[in-house]
């Protein structure tokens, strides 16, 4: 089940320990801010936490809640230090982070090192080659459905990733990038989205199986 509280704007650090002990997902997207001690509380919580309101998040916080061991949604994060997501990536179920419309070098190894099931960052609309880099050596599930294009140099690196990769938004692929991009070996690659794409390069995508597109 789950406990919608969206209508909470503010919580002491006494109702976060309260809200902690409740075994359904706590839903407190109303929250714009968080105290570092209501995030140790709300870190105890035993079910999935969404806290996408909250546009910024301390070091000290994100450290907090690196004990959450359930599904954590901070959609409205729009920064993220590269500290903050090293604590980040040790949660072990799904990590969305769709706010993110940047993402560092150094953070985006962290979040790629981490133990998350899922990575959602589908704030990205570009993608710089080496945070492509980085982000393929992530062993989840990883959300891109923010990008709509993809350089060739991305489509190599991405090539090598071993999970299941969301590119749902990417529009068109050079037919350099769809030929890196056809010796995908992961679980699944989703390119839903795309809608120009030479013959050649169409049919060179679905030869592989684990690739999905119009």
């Amino acid at each position: 089940g789950e406990l919608w509280l969206g209508g909470l704007t503010t919580l002491s650090d006494q109702a976060a320990k309260a809200l902690a002990q409740c075994e359904r997902q706590l839903k407190l997207n109303g929250l714009t801010t968080l105290s570092d001690e209501a995030a140790m509380a709300l870190a105890q919580h035993k079910s999935a936490l969404n806290l996408n309101g909250l546009t910024t998040l301390s070091d000290e916080a994100a450290e907090a809640l690196s004990r959450h061991k359930f599904s954590l949604y901070l959609h409205g994060l729009t920064a993220l230090s590269d500290e903050a997501a090293k604590s980040l990536a040790t949660n072990q179920s799904w990590l969305h982070l769709t706010g993110l419309a940047s993402l560092s070098h150094e953070a985006a190894i962290a979040l790629a090192k981490g133990n998350s099931q899922r990575l959602g960052l589908s704030g990205l609309t570009t993608l710089s080659n080496e945070v492509a880099m980085a982000l393929a050596q992530y062993k989840g599930e990883l959300w891109l459905d923010g990008l709509t294009t993809l350089s060739d140099e991305a489509a190599v690196a991405l090539a090598q990733h071993t999970g299941e990769l969301s590119l749902k938004r990417v529009r068109t692929l050079s037919d350099e990038a769809a030929q890196w991009l056809a010796e995908f070996k992961g679980k699944r690659l989703w390119l839903d989205g795309l809608y120009k794409l030479s013959n050649e390069a169409a049919k060179t995508l679905r030869a592989n199986t684990k690739i999905s597109i119009p």
